[in-house]
């Protein structure tokens, strides 16, 4: 759902993606080829967001700041499954794992990985190519090159993504067995090896 909050309207470019179930509210800036999840909460009641192109925010994510705040997510942020951005800056082709949470003020430079359940401390400032763990976090080592090519690689899937969904996305009664269509989604493994299997 879209709302607008004190007349300001979320602006969201027409190749972006927002699922239904999410909810975005008030000054949002949402740019090209951006997918939005179900359950995610994306609320500029008291700031301002900006999701620049490329980026996703996966679902049940949730996007908020302090009175006067803008949070930024710089092209091709990667936001996972059930993370917490408040206040923040995240920058340019980072990738924000499962569950993790930035806090207030906090800088992460361009081309970082953010671990799973990772806590970073507000007012945190992260050099680029950062790989930042743990609750409170740390930086155990830099982003290598080989990082960095599977980071880009699932993160092309998700700004595909949007284009896939305004194409083939439809509600549907479930069926009571398996088809053809379930074999042809079985070749998408191939196209993307988990972490453990790109080291």
């Amino acid at each position: 759902m879209i709302y607008a909050f004190k007349h300001c309207i979320p602006v969201i470019d027409r190749s972006s993606f927002v699922h239904p179930q999410a909810c975005v509210t008030g000054n949002v800036i949402i740019g090209k080829d951006v997918y939005i999840g179900p359950g995610a909460a994306i609320r500029a009641d008291w700031g301002q967001i900006i999701i620049e192109n490329g980026c996703n925010v996966q679902e049940n994510c949730t996007i908020h700041m302090f009175p006067g705040i803008t949070v930024l997510l710089k092209e091709g942020a990667h936001i996972g499954h059930g993370a917490v951005i408040h206040g923040a800056t995240i920058g340019k082709n980072c990738l924000i794992g499962m569950n993790a949470v930035i806090m207030d003020n906090v800088v992460l430079g361009d081309e970082c990985i953010v671990g799973a359940l990772t806590l970073i401390q507000a007012d945190s400032s992260i050099p680029a190519r950062s790989v930042v763990v743990g609750n409170p976090s740390k930086i155990i080592k830099e982003v290598s090159d080989e990082m960095m090519d599977w980071k880009l690689k699932g993160t092309l899937l998700y700004r595909q993504l949007p284009k896939d969904m305004q194409e083939g996305w439809e509600a549907c009664e479930p069926l009571t067995e398996k088809n053809e269509s379930h074999e042809q989604n079985r070749s998408m493994n191939d196209l993307y090896r988990t972490w453990n299997e790109s080291k």
